[in-house]
């Protein structure tokens, strides 16, 4: 065994301390994502989804003969897709923010529109707003465990089914969260 220092980095993710405690930040993965999504000059987005936008598959628009706007087709080749989303789950393990996004993104992997990729291009525009966000672990004493949890009631299109979120703090940092349908 070697004694290699403080922990600075490890699988992508900076550690910086400080004597409010140790912040946790995927900066460099999220710089490295916005550039190489082409978006470095791209105005960045105040929020990841759009206000009450709702991404629907193929099957749904056809089984309920939803009238599908031209230029929202079918993605010729889904990997750039299934590989942005896949990046974005990588980076909620620092950014919880981006946690009930990446989750919807998701649904849609097997088989992507256009809107689903433009959906999840204006996540990475959300993301270049500010790159350097992350989780703070206080160094503050505490034993107080608090916990929080929400539902959207029938909020999927498709299945009706809830969408159900949690939330748990140990003081003032987070150690647990998890959007779900």
């Amino acid at each position: 065994m070697k004694d290699l220092g403080e922990l600075k980095f490890f699988l992508g993710i900076e550690f910086s301390r400080s004597s409010q405690g140790i912040l946790m930040t995927q900066r460099k993965y999220a710089l490295e994502l916005v550039s190489e999504s082409g978006l470095g000059g791209a105005k960045p987005a105040c929020t990841p989804l759009e206000m009450n936008q709702k991404l629907t598959s193929i099957q749904y628009d056809e089984h309920i003969k939803h009238p599908q706007p031209e230029n929202d087709t079918l993605l010729i080749n889904p990997t750039k897709h299934q590989r942005l989303v896949g990046r974005l789950l990588y980076l909620t393990m620092t950014r919880p923010d981006l946690a009930f996004t990446a989750q919807v993104l998701s649904q849609f992997m097997h088989c992507p529109k256009q809107s689903h990729i433009e959906a999840a291009l204006r996540v990475v525009r959300y993301i270049k707003e500010a790159p350097g966000l992350g989780l703070l672990m206080p160094a503050e004493q505490t034993t107080q465990l608090t916990a929080y949890c929400d539902s959207y009631w029938g909020s999927c299109l498709e299945t009706r089914k809830s969408v159900t979120g949690y939330l748990v703090k140990f003081g003032g940092g987070l150690i647990s969260w998890k959007s779900k349908k």
